[in-house]
């Protein structure tokens, strides 16, 4: 269950800080909401993985699951560039993130 609590709070991170982009600096108001209520229940859920999951692993893998998500989104809604040396950086934060699981 500890595993399915920080996938949310992964999702709801990746949701988060991408409603934050599309509010525009807070300047819209139902992004700034969304981005508002979203950090809230992801930090939440991310508490409530840390009841049995050790620190280091929770939240390396919350931050790494919201760089991947962020960066993949960023290409496809908002046509940012991704280089072939960032491409590679973000394959190897997923390394991580398998090898974390596999440990852990």
């Amino acid at each position: 269950m500890e595993w399915i609590m920080l996938l949310i709070a992964a999702v709801l991170e990746v949701t988060w800080a991408v409603f934050m982009k599309m509010s525009e600096g807070f300047t819209r108001m139902l992004p700034s909401v969304i981005t508002a209520v979203g950090y809230i229940a992801s930090a939440v859920f991310l508490a409530l993985a840390m009841r049995k999951l050790p620190l280091g692993t929770a939240y390396a893998m919350w931050t790494g699951f919201g760089i991947m998500g962020t960066t993949i989104l960023g290409v496809l809604l908002f046509k940012e560039t991704m280089s072939l040396a960032q491409a590679g950086c973000v394959l190897m934060i997923a390394g991580g993130i398998i090898g974390l699981k596999l440990l852990a």
